[in-house]
């Protein structure tokens, strides 16, 4: 898409979109029946190519972009090759993600078009990750492509200077991106490991180029690692995903971890310190720590309090709520949770009834344990995060028929609340 979109211009933004649709589904059905090809780049290239072609010559006013691309692609020829400025960022992908990133477009609109269009979260992944309705996300999306059209960004050779600010949403853009392969929203895949590979490989080279090459990059990628290292030990024989406190340590990645202490100590350099410096350090802390038991639950308080001041998010005192459970005691934990009044759209999560479950069971208050719990469960998105919240809920209850059965309550409460029957 990166190529097409460079060809023919990021006015048609959405017609390349629709074309590159139709060749992923075009070989979902021939490669079933007829094999792989021998380029599979070259022939989606092919394809989406020549239906892009079809589309523009079905509507009057495209004569000049057909002019300089008239003829169809053999299904064995490659896409054309870049050329690039030296200044220039020569990763397509990453260079799209800048486009989307133009300061004319609203910094939610730009987030949006980018995880939809380039990173392909659906719509329903999309507003769980930024914790709004599908509807708004729609709404973003085309204000997102209508701004696009109208300021036509330029794909060759934008200048440094006005790459710099659009950093900050690339960021988050891959921030994203690696979480949702961390734990991820499809209904088929609790992780994937092909997304948080990419927002590496993503990230390294925006490390690499002059334009990314500054403190919080190394330390995005520093936290990128920490916790890829840890991947292979979220995930039971099963498939089922597991707590911390179960996972086996002795199948983590070390030479991620090393990777990744190596790109925290090249953060430190210079005065600026971000949200990813205060979250690479957290993930450092667990990767570091031999046992569940031994981690300095201390220090990651600590970290927890400079995040907030940095980043101030509810989500962040919901986690510190748990830190604080660990280093200073159950009720201290619950104390800091109770202090927060959660906005709507975290107090619909599992997230925050996860978090209220856990601390109420470890206080002793089961009643209110369970209630949380079974909200958790019917909030959550996907049936591995249900699983795992069920198997949570189930180890401090003396049977599963009371945790089904409040799950039950749950649920029917949930779905009068919007307005189903």
């Amino acid at each position: 898409m990166t190529v097409l979109a460079r060809k023919f211009g990021v006015r048609l933004l959405e017609p390349i979109e629709d074309a590159v649709q139709v060749a992923l589904e075009a070989a979902l059905t021939c490669w079933a029946t007829q094999g792989l090809p021998a380029r599979p780049g070259a022939w989606l290239y092919r394809v989406a190519h020549n239906e892009l072609m079809g589309q523009l010559r079905k509507e009057k006013g495209r004569a000049r972009i057909l002019e300089s691309s008239t003829h169809d692609f053999p299904a064995d020829e490659d896409p054309p090759p870049d050329t690039f400025f030296d200044h220039e960022i020569r990763d397509g992908m990453l260079r799209m993600l800048f486009v989307c990133c133009d300061e004319a477009i609203p910094n939610e609109s730009r987030i949006v078009l980018a995880l939809k269009t380039l990173c392909g979260f659906s719509t329903s992944e999309i507003a769980l990750r930024l914790f709004t309705t599908e509807a708004n996300v729609h709404k973003r999306l085309s204000r997102a492509r209508e701004r696009l059209r109208e300021v036509s960004p330029d794909l060759d050779t934008p200048s440094l200077e006005s790459l710099e600010p659009r950093l900050s949403s690339v960021h988050e853009i891959l921030y994203l991106l690696f979480n949702e392969g961390y734990l991820s929203a499809h209904a088929e895949f609790a992780i994937r490991r092909e997304l948080c590979d990419e927002a590496i490989r993503l990230v390294t080279l925006l490390a690499e180029h002059p334009i990314g090459s500054r403190p919080e990059t190394f330390a995005l990628l520093a936290l990128m690692h920490f916790h890829a290292a840890r991947l292979a030990g979220r995930v039971a024989a099963g498939g089922e995903l597991l707590l911390l406190q179960e996972q086996d340590r002795t199948v983590w990645d070390r030479e991620s971890m090393q990777t990744g202490m190596q790109w925290l100590a090249r953060s430190a350099s210079g005065e600026v310190f971000t949200r990813f410096h205060a979250e690479a350090a957290i993930a450092a802390e667990h990767c570091l720590a031999a046992s569940f038991s031994e981690t300095r639950w201390s220090e990651i308080v600590d970290l927890y309090c400079i995040l907030e001041r940095i980043a101030p998010s509810p989500l962040h005192t919901l986690n510190k709520a748990v830190a604080v459970a660990e280093a200073q005691g159950h009720q201290s934990g619950l104390e800091v949770l109770l202090s927060v009044v959660p906005p709507p759209w975290l107090e619909d999560s599992y997230l925050w009834h996860a978090a209220a479950s856990d601390l109420y069971r470890r206080c002793g208050n089961h009643e209110r344990a369970l209630h949380h719990g079974g909200l958790a469960v019917a909030s959550a998105p996907t049936d591995a995060l249900r699983a795992l919240l069920m198997h949570r809920l189930a180890l401090s209850t003396d049977t599963l028929e009371c945790v089904e059965g409040t799950l039950l309550n749950c649920c029917i409460s949930a779905r009068r609340k919007q307005g189903l029957r």
